[in-house]
């Protein structure tokens, strides 16, 4: 043999053979624990990041009456995803290939007029759901979806939600409960916007916050007076001027953002269009 012709006799041979056999079992041994280890590594990882997200889905009001397992299940096929300002989410017209809920930050939906005008259909904050109604219908988003600040959002795909659904309908009446409520909602809000003049739309604004502030009569608005306009349906000047109106009828007075309410029974009846600016 030629490793004999150059001084390996047939025992060192075995020998070498024996100690290169060995050194690659002990190779792939040590490849199998490595991949058991990172994989147990991972596993505990997503178990911590479903754990985190259900203890958060828990405190939702889309998800509440859902046992501890039906929001384990969710939270096991969603998907965080965090956007900078200005980021879009989705278009118009997009397929709905899954829904949203907001972890931390905002997000606007709106839509754009021929003009470019937005017309601001709703703002989302912490907890709240945006696109599920469109995931349902298996369809298109109806508007725009963009983040006003830096957010971290909860991305829950439409067919991993519908394989939920169909092994446990009871996910389907909470959604829907969910969603009964947000129809009744925007129902008011386009009752708001056709039928009701700029300075009642701002004064039902202001009392809404009042409320969702514990009745605080003095707070700081959350956004800008531009994305207050749109919200309204109305032009940033004619809301500096309609603010400018009830602090001289002394309903409020304004600072900056900080908004007093100093009369909130003329509020109240600015709000019921009892009386006028």
């Amino acid at each position: 043999m030629r490793l004999v012709a150059i001084g390996l006799e047939d025992d060192d041979l075995s020998t070498s053979c024996y100690k290169l056999v060995t050194l690659r079992m002990q190779q792939r041994v040590h490849c199998v624990q490595a991949s058991f280890y990172w994989r147990n590594i991972f596993y505990r990882l997503i178990k911590r990041i479903v754990m985190q997200l259900t203890a958060v889905l828990s405190q939702m009001p889309f998800f509440s009456g859902l046992s501890e397992e039906q929001l384990s299940t969710l939270a096991a096929i969603a998907a965080k995803k965090d956007v900078e300002r200005g980021q879009i989410i989705f278009y118009e017209s997009a397929p709905a290939e899954g829904f949203y809920i907001v972890l931390s930050g905002r997000v606007k939906i709106y839509k754009t007029g021929p003009d470019g005008r937005e017309a601001i259909i709703h703002l989302y904050g912490s907890g709240e759901t945006f696109g599920e109604v469109a995931v349902f219908q298996n369809s298109s988003f109806p508007a725009h979806s963009e983040a006003v600040e830096k957010s971290t959002l909860a991305f829950f795909p439409r067919k991993g939600l519908l394989d939920c659904i169909a092994k446990d309908p009871a996910l389907a009446l909470a959604m829907l409960g969910s969603m009964s409520k947000k129809l009744r909602m925007f129902t008011k809000q386009v009752e708001a916007l056709t039928l009701h003049e700029a300075p009642q739309r701002l004064a039902s604004y202001l009392l809404y916050t009042s409320e969702e502030k514990d009745g605080a009569v003095t707070f700081k608005l959350d956004v800008s007076k531009g994305l207050l306009a749109g919200m309204l349906g109305t032009a940033r000047e004619t809301l500096s001027r309609t603010l400018s109106k009830m602090a001289d009828r002394g309903l409020v007075s304004v600072e900056g953002r900080q908004i007093t309410i100093e009369d909130m029974a003329a509020l109240e009846d600015l709000a019921e269009g009892e009386i006028v600016l």
